[in-house]
C-alpha cells in the first residue's frame, strides 16, 4: 500500500510572487479530508526526544553550514541567499514535518524550491513522489524522464514548465530514494538552463540516516 500523498502547497506560496504581475489571486481550498488525514498521521509519531544528559565540549565544524539544511535525520544543499521552512508547521503548527514524512519550501521572486519525502520502505522508483508534486493544472511534462548519478545517487529528472508564476515558467522535478525514504524536489525558475544545476549543487550536500 502507497503512503498517504502530501498536499502540494506552490502555488499558495507563490502567490507573492503573482502579485506583482497582476491582481492577487485567491487561495487555492485544498481537500480538507487529505488535510486532515496527513495532519493526523503526523500529529501520531513521536517529535520530542530526551534532552542528553551530558553534553561533549563542541570541536570544529568540519565543512561550512551555510547553505546546508539538516533536520529529520537528512541534510541537503539550498541557495545561501535562500532558507527551507516547514509547510507542514505552518499549516499545522501541532503537525510539522517529521522523519516520516515532511514538507519544506523556500523562495524569493527568482526562484522557487520545493522538498518533499515519505516514509516508503522497500520502494525503488521515487516516481509516485514525484508525480505527487506536479501542480494540477500549472506543471506541465517538458521532456522525457531521465537517469542521472548525482552524488553516488540514483536520481530520476523529470523537466517541466509551469505556470504557478510567469516569473518562473521553466522547472525541474528530481527524486530518489534513501535508506527507507523517497525523496522529491522540485524547483522553479526564470531560465531554463539553471535547475539542473542548482540540483547537483543541492544533492552533492545531500546525506541521510
Amino acid at each position: 500500500m502507497k503512503p498517504r500523498p502530501l498536499l502540494s502547497w506552490s502555488l499558495s506560496l507563490l502567490i507573492p510572487l503573482l502579485a506583482a504581475c497582476g491582481p492577487r489571486p485567491s487561495a487555492p481550498d485544498p481537500n480538507a479530508a487529505i488535510r486532515q488525514a496527513v495532519a493526523a498521521t503526523l500529529a501520531a509519531i513521536p517529535s520530542v526526544t530526551p534532552h542528553p544528559t551530558f553534553t561533549p565540549r563542541p570541536s570544529p565544524t568540519p565543512f561550512t553550514l551555510n547553505g546546508l539544511f539538516c533536520e529529520y535525520n537528512f541534510c541537503i544543499g539550498h541557495p545561501a541567499d535562500l532558507a527551507f521552512f516547514d509547510v507542514s508547521a505552518q499549516q499545522n503548527p501541532a503537525a510539522p514535518s517529521s522523519y516520516s514524512q515532511g514538507l519544506l519550501a523556500a523562495f524569493n521572486p527568482n526562484l522557487f524550491i520545493q522538498l518533499i519525502w515519505q516514509y516508503a520502505p522497500g520502494v525503488s522508483d521515487p516516481q509516485f513522489l514525484m508525480d505527487l508534486s506536479l501542480e494540477p493544472g500549472a506543471d506541465a511534462s517538458a521532456a522525457s524522464f531521465n537517469l542521472k548519478l548525482i552524488n553516488n545517487i540514483n536520481v530520476l529528472l523529470h523537466p517541466i514548465q509551469s505556470t504557478a508564476s510567469p516569473l518562473l515558467p521553466h522547472g525541474l522535478i528530481a527524486g530518489w530514494v534513501c535508506g527507507d525514504r523517497a525523496f522529491a524536489w522540485k524547483i522553479y525558475t526564470p531560465q531554463p538552463d539553471t535547475a539542473e544545476g542548482l540540483l547537483q549543487d543541492a544533492l552533492n550536500r545531500f546525506r541521510c540516516e
